[in-house]
């Protein structure tokens, strides 16, 4: 639910009044404004604006030189985009297990994944917490992979006291309008190194580095002056979601804890979640009954979700790229739903979001 009021109206206004709604090459002076911002406050030497989370991946893969005859590692567990932008290369996406505990990726899985033809591994920051970055970071320098981090989900977060993507060599994340911040649409990638960084730009603006010239096979990734003017907006905001979003995961987690059937979200040591989603496990359930108490909630008008019921590997699509064995995302898949703690909601909403998932479990 976007937390929008007048002083993003007001800057959209703002560019609407000054005639610039795009910029080329690439982008305009309010894109440039919120790329600087962002990459201030995410801790990168460089940092661009793209028109959605799906395009900073895609992009981000083309800037790694991910070609057809490659290889990419990715969790299963896991929206699709992430798989989606390895297909988009022509690429193989190869999935691999989470760990139950945090339901990011298992580096464990990466290291046996790893073939003469893998080029990246994309772990995802699952629902606002962090993968195990450092592992990871460690994995694929052992390998000469490359480390693409899919923030889409970790605005806020932090990993042993750094932002998302300190450990990876490109970040990507998303602005779509139910994310802690948003654009409408919208997404960003952010690396500290400068070839990536030159490569994106470039790759962003349809391959040119000079007007009407392609070098480079690109697309049209530019993000729009009004996109940018809401997140800029937006980015000032973001402390406070985060405060809220964690307060009411806490009052969630303490007025929850003494149920036994639930496994509630925990926050390992040198990790801060940024509580994009809160998700509980129904322990031993099947996914049948896991849907019934999801729609026992809404019925009472609480907005339980489930995130992700089909993992990746199960859809129709991606079955092409073989038969995989993974039983930790699948029983995942099965047994967790998501609770509201987005900023909207308030303490009075979470004291109904307790009463009526308790009376579930009497």
């Amino acid at each position: 639910m976007p937390q929008i009021d007048n002083r993003e109206i007001e800057m959209v206004t703002k560019v609407l009044r000054s005639g610039i709604l795009t910029g080329h090459p690439g982008k305009g002076p309010m894109v440039s404004k919120f790329e600087n911002a962002f990459a201030e406050f995410a801790g990168a030497k460089h940092a661009v604006a793209v028109n959605s989370g799906t395009a900073a991946l895609h992009m981000a893969l083309l800037a790694a030189d991910v070609t057809p005859k490659d290889q990419v590692i990715v969790p299963s567990f896991t929206f699709v985009a992430t798989a989606e932008a390895v297909a988009l290369t022509g690429a193989t996406p190869i999935f691999v297990d989470i760990d139950p505990s945090t339901y990011n990726i298992n580096p464990n899985k990466i290291e046996k994944a790893i073939t003469e033809k893998t080029k990246a591994v994309i772990p995802v920051d699952l629902y606002g917490l962090s993968a195990d970055m450092e592992t990871i970071k460690k994995i694929a320098q052992n390998h000469d992979l490359t480390v693409i981090e899919d923030a889409a989900q970790a605005h806020g977060a932090l990993y042993h006291g750094k932002n998302p993507g300190a450990f990876a060599d490109i970040a990507c994340w998303s602005f779509y309008a139910s994310k802690n911040m948003t654009t409408g649409e919208g997404g960003m990638v952010t690396t500290n190194k400068d070839e990536f960084a030159e490569r994106l730009r470039t790759i962003r603006v349809h391959g040119e580095r000079e007007s009407y010239s392609s070098s480079v096979l690109g697309h049209n990734y530019r993000m729009p002056e009004i996109e940018a003017a809401i997140g800029y907006v937006q980015l000032q905001k973001l402390p406070k979601f985060i405060e809220k979003r964690r307060r009411n995961a806490d009052l969630l987690t303490e007025k929850l804890r003494d149920i036994k059937e639930l496994r509630l979200p925990n926050e390992p040591k040198n990790y801060k979640h940024g509580w994009y989603l809160y998700t509980v496990r129904l322990l031993g359930a099947k996914a049948t009954m896991r849907n019934e108490i999801v729609e026992k909630l809404k019925k009472q008008s609480v907005g339980a979700e489930v995130y992700y019921r089909t993992p990746i590997h199960l859809m129709p699509y991606y079955r092409k790229f073989g038969e995989y064995s993974l039983p930790e995302t699948e029983r995942a898949a099965a047994q967790v739903f998501s609770l509201p703690i987005h900023p909207g909601v308030t303490l009075k909403d979470i004291e109904y979001i307790v009463e009526a998932v308790k009376k579930l479990f009497k």
